[in-house]
């Protein structure tokens, strides 16, 4: 009989190596971990009857993170904020993102790589006197490509 049973998404980590050392966060949800091949539809001269469908390459979502504020500066928050405020007039530093599915013996049992990964859109739920909820901070980062590992 197989103990291969479907593995639970509740358990991960993210790893940003940034040039201040490696940092380890904590998310409660990360999303947008998806990719596509992009098709191009092409019409036959003289055949009217269907089209050619034909790929275009590979199509990313943005990677969406989302957490509990803090009162701590992080070192990611200083590359949200470096990189978003900083416009076209400064350069832009990349970093690869690692996602990784742990086990219950905090073991990565399955690593994903977001190459290239920059910040697009950093967010703050809305503050709410009526309501008595954590703020949540949620971060969408764009990248080149990702890899399973």
């Amino acid at each position: 009989m197989s103990s291969d049973y479907p593995i639970t998404g509740f358990y991960f980590r993210l790893t940003f190596p940034l040039e201040l050392g490696l940092l380890d966060t904590s998310f409660k949800e990360v999303s947008g971990m998806a990719m596509e091949m992009g098709i191009e539809e092409i019409a036959e001269g003289g055949e009217n009857r269907f089209k050619h469908r034909v790929p275009t390459g590979a199509k990313y979502q943005n990677l969406v993170l989302k957490r509990g504020l803090t009162t701590s500066v992080s070192a990611l928050s200083l590359w949200c904020e470096a990189t978003l405020a900083g416009g076209l007039s400064s350069t832009i530093i990349k970093q690869t993102v690692i996602v990784s599915l742990m086990d219950e013996n905090s073991l990565p049992i399955k690593n994903w790589s977001f190459v290239n990964a920059w910040p697009v859109k950093w967010e703050f739920s809305p503050l709410n006197s009526m309501n008595n909820e954590i703020v949540i901070e949620t971060l969408e980062l764009t990248y080149d490509y990702s890899l399973v590992l």
